[in-house]
């Protein structure tokens, strides 16, 4: 095989014909092991001897052999394709979800949003003062419980009694199963 090849890289095209009939199933046979596809692989093994037509100069005996030399050509390419692959579909998900745009009625959101918001104000009116202000200070001013006990210079466990019981009337107020 290393005499042939040593004629491919001289422009022997018997030698190449001769050479492909004698390694192209082996080196078909590595590719698809490789990638699975039969049409992919075969697509890769044509540029795998268009490659070794292309640069059967740079072959050295010495080295190794002429087999050796053309399987090694044919797993890299072969490898190659599966890495453009994967990198093909990771960047066709990056744009995708990019590109992907959730259509929505801004119109219809501000107005459910105004709606609720009114619906919550009419029911925090249920309250009693100091549950009103409790709530308030904690779901809007943002404040613990801890916050709130201090802030409003009470003990803690009144604060959580006062929250409690303020969204149990809430969620009774808004209907909202607990």
């Amino acid at each position: 095989m290393g005499e042939l090849l040593v004629r491919v890289a001289s422009g022997d095209q018997v030698a190449f014909g001769e050479l492909y009939d004698v390694t192209a199933p082996r080196v078909l046979g590595l590719i698809t092991r490789v990638l699975v596809d039969r049409a992919q692989s075969e697509e890769v093994a044509q540029e795998v001897f268009l490659e070794i037509w292309q640069s059967a100069t740079r072959f050295d005996s010495s080295k190794g052999r002429a087999i050796s030399w053309m399987l090694t050509i044919a797993h890299r390419r072969a490898v190659d394709r599966v890495r453009a692959a994967q990198s093909g579909r990771e960047r066709d998900l990056k744009v995708g979800i990019r590109e992907f745009a959730v259509e929505y009625d801004d119109v219809a959101e501000n107005a459910e949003i105004r709606i609720e918001n009114e619906r919550v104000r009419r029911a925090l009116e249920g309250l009693t003062d100091l549950q009103r202000q409790a709530v308030t200070l904690a779901y809007y001013g943002g404040y613990t419980q801890s916050e709130l006990a201090e802030r409003l210079g009470i003990p803690l466990g009144t604060v959580k009694t006062r929250l409690r019981d303020g969204m149990t009337r809430l969620r009774n107020e808004l209907g909202v199963a607990s």
